[in-house]
């Protein structure tokens, strides 16, 4: 009997909701009150381990599990020897930066030079500066690393952010970007032979696809129609269809949901009515 699929998933962090809202839509119906670290998916041949997103690419390398997901910088860290990179999962967006106390003297890279610099990815730091000839000591903590400088364990540190605040918030200011980094899916290096990984790659990649997409159904007048279908800027070609109402068709495009907010009145004014608006689950283009 052939073992379930088994896909490494963050336990907690900023992974974690969009790790699981995504695997939901793909069809993977997760519980939601579930406590258990291994969850078995009931009526799929597929379970779930909970993990520390730093110990995903790990766990997959050794063979603990087939999938998962994890930042990109944790496969920076990790290395990505023996993990392929199935989808680019497109959240998770950050960037991990070198910081120093807002007063410090410290004002560019060739100043870390013989420094203390406090960080959760000692590989890419030491990776970074050496690429620079900067010698530096690298001190490893595994969380509140921010609070370092302020504690005296550090001159600097090197940490990931979003938005910046955190490092605000803790009197410290950006010095120079290491690596940018997203959510990818991560599997076994050759396990390309396993079909149940390509559908469930296929599957998300399909949902990804759908997610910017909006499905638009109009109706308009012949006289009108060459103007409605200039206007639309869809996936393809708009599908049109005459309407048992003579001198009518109806008219369907897959659009960019940005883009409907300036299209709806354009629309309307050349001729367009009955415009309905959609949501997208899936879309393979």
């Amino acid at each position: 009997m052939t073992a379930a699929l088994r896909i490494a998933v963050p336990s907690k962090g900023r992974l974690a909701e969009p790790t699981t809202r995504l695997l939901r839509e793909a069809g993977i119906p997760i519980p939601a009150d579930d406590r258990r670290l291994l969850v078995p998916i009931a009526g799929q041949d597929v379970e779930l381990l909970l993990a520390r997103t730093d110990d995903i690419p790990t766990l997959i390398r050794d063979g603990a599990a087939d999938l998962g997901v994890a930042g990109g910088d944790q496969l920076s860290e990790h290395g990505a020897d023996g993990l392929a990179v199935r989808v680019q999962l497109g959240f998770g967006a950050c960037r991990l930066v070198i910081a120093v106390p807002a007063g410090s003297n410290i004002a560019g890279s060739a100043s870390l030079a013989g420094r203390r610099i406090a960080t959760s990815h000692p590989v890419v730091l030491g990776a970074h500066l050496a690429a620079r000839g900067i010698e530096a000591d690298i001190v490893t903590l595994s969380g509140s690393v921010e609070l370092a400088p302020t504690i005296g364990a550090a001159d600097a540190i090197c940490d990931v952010v979003s938005t910046g605040e955190t490092l605000r918030r803790n009197g410290l200011r950006e010095l120079e970007e290491v690596l940018q980094s997203e959510a990818v899916l991560l599997a076994r290096a050759g396990a390309s032979t396993d079909e149940r990984i390509a559908i469930l790659c296929t599957a998300i990649e399909s949902v990804l696809a759908a997610r910017p997409k909006r499905y638009l159904m109009l109706n308009t007048p012949d006289a009108a129609l060459e103007a409605v279908i200039a206007l639309l800027p869809g996936l393809s070609a708009p599908t049109v269809l005459p309407l048992a109402r003579s001198g009518m068709h109806a008219v369907h495009a897959v659009v960019d949901a940005a883009e409907l907010p300036r299209l709806l009145h354009p629309l309307k004014e050349a001729g367009a009515t009955g415009l309905l608006v959609l949501p997208i689950e899936h879309l393979i283009p």
